[in-house]
């Protein structure tokens, strides 16, 4: 039998050492869920984070706009990989997955969003956000062009740029701690919940 791998280089609270809103944050989670994806655990080390980082995460990954929730699990995706951030790619690669109704799109928009099957517009997002997460500081008047061209507002633009960077936080944070994935995501949105659970784990 393989042995645990622990999912934080820092300390993760036990349950009875959460405060009152991250618990009932936690196990809200877990009753969506039906487990706590490991981000919940490890940032709940630093409760005062915690709360912000997931007000912020709710903000941008919550509203509505001219962004589908996908959309925006899409530029996760893309963007974690550049990162090399492996917790954010396989959680928020079953994320969309599952919201695209697509098992093949995770792995293809996190290798190559250009080879992706996706639609244009999708790639003209992706290449925006992957300009925002590696060279930032060359976005121009011509990259709000191209997206206006394909549909985006000035305010869905905002959001790409917002998605990639809040994300690049989570993704050096993730890789500084070590969070690792749970094992419930590698499986999640590729085949029926009902091959999934008898699938044995390792």
């Amino acid at each position: 039998m393989a042995k645990l791998q622990p999912i934080s280089r820092y300390p993760v609270p036990e349950p009875g050492q959460w405060p009152d809103d991250i618990r009932a944050r936690i196990l809200e989670v877990q009753e969506k869920a039906g487990f706590v994806p490991n981000v919940f655990l490890t940032l709940a080390h630093r409760p005062d984070e915690f709360r912000a980082f997931f007000a912020y995460h709710d903000a941008l990954m919550l509203k509505e706009g001219g962004l589908s929730k996908g959309e925006r699990e899409m530029i996760v995706v893309a963007t974690s990989a550049i990162n090399q951030c492996l917790y954010c790619v396989v959680a928020h690669g079953a994320i969309l997955r599952i919201y695209e109704k697509a098992p093949l799109v995770a792995d293809q928009v996190a290798v190559n969003h250009r080879k992706a099957d996706i639609t244009p517009r999708q790639k003209a997002m992706l290449d925006f956000a992957v300009k925002v997460c590696s060279e930032s500081g060359t976005v121009g008047d011509a990259d709000f062009q191209t997206l206006r061209e394909h549909g985006f507002s000035d305010e869905d633009i905002w959001d790409i740029a917002a998605i990639t960077a809040f994300f690049g936080l989570s993704n050096r944070m993730a890789n500084v701690i070590s969070m690792r994935p749970n094992d419930e995501f590698y499986l999640m949105g590729r085949v029926p919940k009902a091959a999934a659970a008898d699938t044995p784990r390792k």
